[in-house]
């Protein structure tokens, strides 16, 4: 039986910021199935980031293959691989010269979509992130966070992508706006049939939203697997105190709870 090409194949991997004296990514070696939610966890300078801008070229390794759909993406056009990427990071980054319809318009201007086309899609993209249509007039200044993240979200979804990098998507909202979007992206995820990769800090979010996790540490891959296979049954005692924050932090609302007699 003819195996299936994953949607994202990373192969040994090494990427540097400085030519080589010190790397970000050490030899990274992972594949992302079609349809798979992935998060990338690790704590500050593990090379996530790093690892997630390798899959778009907004770096490049120093050696290794990064591959998508199947294609080596070194022997794709940077920009032409970037327009059918969706990417989400935090704090958005709308243009503010532009109106919500426009920036959420802006990749397929530069695909050379008909205006009444495009006009048609920023209106069902408005429909999909449950935001009003009558934003699409408006400014993003005058846009609360979680409305902006969610314009964010509509953009990059807006030119039918089948791949989605998220850096840290939702960190820079409220946690109750930030909950509400995590919940509402999973399930864009599912009902578009999205490969996703996302970057965290947050265990809890990448254990409530991934179908897999990997956790990177100094650079290197230290350990992946289905969410709740990490959860039950960590190899490293890195990743063990990593996947057991969830609980513990569960473990201390329940004790808080239970002192001051609340259900």
């Amino acid at each position: 039986m003819q195996r299936e090409i994953p949607a994202i194949e990373i192969a040994d991997v090494w990427a540097s910021y400085d030519g080589g004296k010190s790397f970000a990514v050490r030899g990274v070696t992972l594949d992302v199935a079609k349809g798979e939610f992935l998060a990338l966890i690790g704590t500050s300078g593990s090379g996530k980031t790093t690892l997630l801008k390798l899959i778009n070229r907004l770096v490049e390794p120093a050696r290794g293959v990064v591959a998508v759909e199947g294609k080596d993406a070194a022997d794709l056009d940077p920009v032409q691989l970037r327009r059918r990427i969706g990417y989400v990071f935090q704090g958005v980054g709308l243009f503010p010269h532009l109106s919500v319809g426009e920036n959420i318009a802006v990749t397929l201007r530069l695909l050379g979509w008909e205006k009444a086309a495009a006009a048609r899609r920023v209106g069902e993209m408005l429909d999909l992130v449950r935001l009003p249509q009558e934003l699409a007039s408006r400014m993003p200044a005058t846009l609360s966070g979680g409305q902006g993240q969610r314009v964010g979200v509509a953009r990059a979804l807006a030119a039918h992508p089948r791949i989605v990098l998220m850096d840290e998507p939702f960190g820079a909202v409220d946690p109750i706006t930030r909950d509400a979007l995590a919940r509402d992206y999973r399930a864009l995820h599912e009902k578009l049939g999205l490969t996703t990769v996302m970057v965290t800090h947050d265990v809890l979010e990448a254990v409530l939203l991934a179908d897999r996790i990997a956790v990177l540490e100094g650079g290197e891959l230290v350990e992946h697997g289905a969410t709740e296979d990490l959860l039950a049954h960590p190899k490293h005692a890195s990743v063990r105190e990593l996947m057991a924050m969830p609980q513990r932090q569960a473990e201390r609302v329940r004790a808080l709870s239970a002192a001051s007699g609340s259900p």
